[in-house]
């Protein structure tokens, strides 16, 4: 199946612009075209419990690929064991202007600035409501392009309060170069104040949920559904150590390691052109490990950490599993690695653990570190 792809679809769609070619996979996958690649049967291996969430396996869609929910399920049948909807805006938006999506063949990266393009948190939720739960759903949530970081935590709110009922877990977006000032909400004192006021929410909303179910009310205080933040891969050491203490003080669930990068350095053609937007890809697969490193080694490993930037192979994922990333994400990899991707990387991943002597991913989570 890996060579009807390289050799026939994959020329055919990467002949035309990138964000068409996207748009044309969602349709194909929407309407079960990628059935031939269905392969769901996950080695056990992979299963893997997180703040919670039981997961058939490590490997989920990172943000941006799924924005609007339309094909979580043909994305699960394909073998991811999550996937990650948005970013998803409290009112839907068209984003940044065409054209805003762009490969790097010779790189294998993309560059994007697409400015969380969404149809709106109302009906993302809505669509979600109706879809039959098979695997993990986060849902991440970032600010309408026409407000202020001023404003920002009560449009986050009204965002977070719609999706809330239909996410098993909510991811704070903080780090998109492609809404201006977004990323500025990462100083410490911003991102504290909004981490503060959405937790608060988490915690009433998930108070109501379970006298409803009549649980007993959850001895951390922070009862809820799991909340991350995703984190850039510009950030220097004591700006990550500045948000890991933040996540940790307001009781997150976990960081998201990283967003795209506004940095060019290593490319091998001239980007001139591609000055705005964030670059992902084969680029970012080791200044993002590196991020997961140092966000283990300043937790002490505490934190649960999503790995993701630059994903093509299992011994990438493997890669960021052993620098301390309890899950990984892909999006770049899957765009060139195909519909057999997700099953490639699940088989490959379930052999080097066994290979390397462990009997489950929570076992080789940070080894390299030690």
């Amino acid at each position: 199946m890996s060579l009807l792809w390289n050799k026939l679809l994959r020329p055919v769609a990467f002949g035309i612009d990138a964000e068409r070619a996207h748009e044309l996979g969602l349709k194909a996958l929407e309407n079960g075209l990628a059935s031939p690649f269905y392969n769901d049967d996950i080695d056990p291996i992979l299963n893997c419990e997180r703040f919670g969430l039981q997961f058939r396996s490590p490997l989920g869609t990172a943000a941006g690929f799924d924005k609007n929910g339309v094909v979580v399920e043909p994305l699960r049948r394909l073998g991811f064991g999550f996937v990650e909807v948005g970013t998803v805006t409290a009112r839907s938006q068209p984003g940044n202007a065409r054209p805003r999506m762009f490969r790097l063949r010779e790189d294998q990266a993309l560059i994007n600035r697409l400015g969380f393009n969404n149809e709106g948190a109302e009906v993302v939720s809505e669509r979600l409501r109706q879809l039959r739960r098979r695997c993990v759903i986060g849902i991440n949530i970032g600010r309408n392009k026409d407000v202020s970081n001023e404003a920002a935590t009560e449009n986050y709110t009204d965002a977070f309060e719609k999706v809330w009922s239909v996410a098993d877990y909510l991811v704070v977006n903080v780090s998109s170069p492609n809404t201006v000032g977004l990323r500025d909400l990462q100083d410490e004192r911003m991102l504290s104040e909004l981490l503060k006021h959405l937790q608060e929410r988490n915690s009433v909303f998930g108070a109501v949920e379970g006298m409803l179910k009549d649980e007993e009310p959850s001895p951390t205080g922070h009862s809820g559904k799991p909340l991350l933040v995703k984190i850039a891969p510009d950030l220097d050491e004591d700006e990550i150590g500045a948000v890991a203490e933040s996540a940790m003080r307001h009781g997150l669930a976990g960081i998201i390691a990283t967003n795209t990068t506004i940095s060019r350095t290593g490319l091998s053609i001239d980007t001139g052109q591609f000055d705005d937007g964030g670059l992902s890809g084969r680029p970012l697969r080791e200044r993002s490990t590196d991020v997961i490193r140092t966000i283990c080694k300043l937790t002490d490993g505490r934190l649960p950490i999503i790995g993701v930037g630059g994903i093509f192979t299992a011994e990438d994922a493997f890669e960021k599993i052993t620098a301390g990333a309890s899950l990984v994400q892909a999006y770049t990899g899957f765009v060139y690695g195909g519909p057999s991707f997700p099953a490639d990387i699940n088989r490959g991943l379930a052999s080097l653990l066994r290979e390397r002597g462990f009997s489950s991913v929570d076992q080789a989570v940070g080894t390299a570190n030690r």
